[in-house]
């Protein structure tokens, strides 16, 4: 923290989006960004090297729900945990992996083969995503579609990413790990930060350790996940505490 205080324009501040800068609901199309997390990003991106959202997420999604983002001075939004990247309001990305679309095809039948009610399919372009936070049991319908999911995923070359009530199948050799490590050296960033809430932000920690980078790693905690609260530096209570972290770091910038 020391280091990106004394040398701001070398700091590169990387956000999760869901549970980090929007806050969790029961319907993913219904989240929207905390309300004052566009202005302090806004403060933050003139003092620092960039401000990049690392999300699951497609990067048109992201912003859609987060009103304000990109006016962010610098954003960059790192979508699909990496795969699509947004920029200077330009989209750009690989071709689809052609085994989520197939996988997709075959979900409704294998939820209905499994009995599970109230678990809910998010079509996220170049991913999917079986969601069970609607269930009457959210953990035990997550238990049940581990194994499937992950022979289905198998079948279509795809990796199973886990979250908060949710598995998600996409694209593998991609994570919010490798995608922040190549945005750092493509920066050449002297700091970093990192704010995550789930599971798959952890790969995220890594990079940040791995730099060789002063760096610090913040969870946005919740009593949903606890594995991302221990190995972080700091935590800090749900989008309301990252937003309120944000705003005395982009106030320290501007005393100094």
């Amino acid at each position: 923290m020391e280091a990106i205080l004394k040398d701001p324009a070398g700091a590169v501040i990387g956000l999760d989006f869901d549970g980090t800068l929007s806050p969790i609901v029961p319907d993913p199309a219904a989240a929207v960004i905390h309300p004052k997390a566009s202005a302090v990003l806004a403060e933050l991106g003139a003092h620092v090297l960039a401000v990049a959202i690392v999300t699951g997420r497609p990067p048109a999604t992201a912003l859609e729900l987060g009103p304000g983002l990109a006016d962010v001075p610098g954003l960059v939004v790192l979508g699909h945990y990496g795969f699509e990247r947004w920029e200077n309001g330009r989209i750009s990305a690989p071709p689809p992996h052609p085994g989520v679309p197939q996988a997709e095809a075959e979900l409704q039948l294998l939820l209905g083969s499994l009995g599970l009610q109230g678990v809910t399919i998010e079509d996220k372009g170049r991913a999917v995503a079986v969601h069970t936070r609607r269930a009457a049991d959210p953990e035990g319908a997550l238990d049940a579609l581990r194994e499937p999911l992950a022979r289905l995923a198998d079948k279509h070359g795809l990796a199973v990413e886990p979250g908060r009530f949710v598995l998600e199948l996409r694209p593998p050799g991609m994570d919010k790990g490798h995608a922040l490590s190549l945005f750092l050296a493509e920066r050449a960033a002297r700091s970093v930060m990192f704010v995550g809430d789930d599971l798959g932000d952890l790969a995220a920690f890594d990079a940040v350790r791995a730099s060789g980078l002063p760096g610090v790693t913040v969870c946005s905690g919740s009593a949903e996940v606890t594995a991302l609260a221990e190995r972080a530096d700091i935590v800090v209570d749900g989008p309301d505490g990252v937003v309120a972290l944000l705003e005395e770091l982009a106030s320290a910038f501007s005393r100094s």
